[in-house]
């Protein structure tokens, strides 16, 4: 049990030391988040933790608790800022789809289906960020979502109560994080690369 608690403790001081410099970014103008992905991800988020509690997930819960109250921070923060305001018929098919899923918290008693639903919703929050970062690669953070990855392994191992509905979440975006990861580091790449050839020309 004690080395449950550690591993949440190191879990949420992950957590804070992904969005305490990411926040920071924020308002430096470095990081420009897309309002509609932090808008998904800080309600989803937040259920989640209260899904994994009625399943017993215990101390291992407490770090998604964390993020999910940091989240709906930083979907404040980024309307507030204005980071990203460029919402196209994509995003708002993302945004649309994600809303159509939350109903299903409220039509089953079931935490697992609640789960389900709600990582179906948060994966789907993150289509703005992903064409964003496509076309802006260095406008998200690599090492933010590299801690928050690791976060959710640490999340997985203190959980008091393995079992689909506390492990689904926190596997599943690890899983996206580390995608997006890859995307961004290919088409930071890639701009590097097609700068070097235009350069070459100059």
């Amino acid at each position: 049990m004690l080395h449950k608690e550690i591993l949440s403790v190191i879990a949420i001081v992950l957590t804070l030391t992904a969005f305490v410099p990411y926040i920071r970014a924020i308002f430096d103008g470095a990081i420009k988040p897309h309002v509609f992905s932090w808008v998904i991800w800080g309600a989803t988020t937040f259920l989640i933790f209260l899904a994994q509690l009625e399943d017993k997930g215990g101390v291992g819960a407490w770090p998604i608790g964390v993020s999910g109250s940091i989240t709906i921070f930083i979907a404040c923060l980024a309307y507030i800022k204005r980071a990203d305001v460029t919402i196209t018929k994509t995003d708002w098919l993302f945004f649309v789809a994600a809303l159509s899923s939350l109903p299903l918290w409220y039509l089953t008693s079931d935490p697992l289906w609640a789960v389900v639903s709600l990582t179906i919703v948060d994966v789907l929050g993150f289509g703005p960020t992903v064409r964003k970062a496509y076309y802006f690669p260095h406008s998200e953070s690599l090492l933010f979502f590299g801690l928050f990855t690791v976060r959710n392994l640490l999340v997985m191992m203190a959980l008091e109560n393995h079992s689909v509905t506390t492990l689904l979440f926190p596997a599943i975006i690890a899983a996206v994080c580390v995608l997006l990861m890859m995307m961004i580091a290919y088409r930071r790449r890639v701009f590097a690369s097609k700068a070097s050839v235009d350069n070459g020309f100059l």
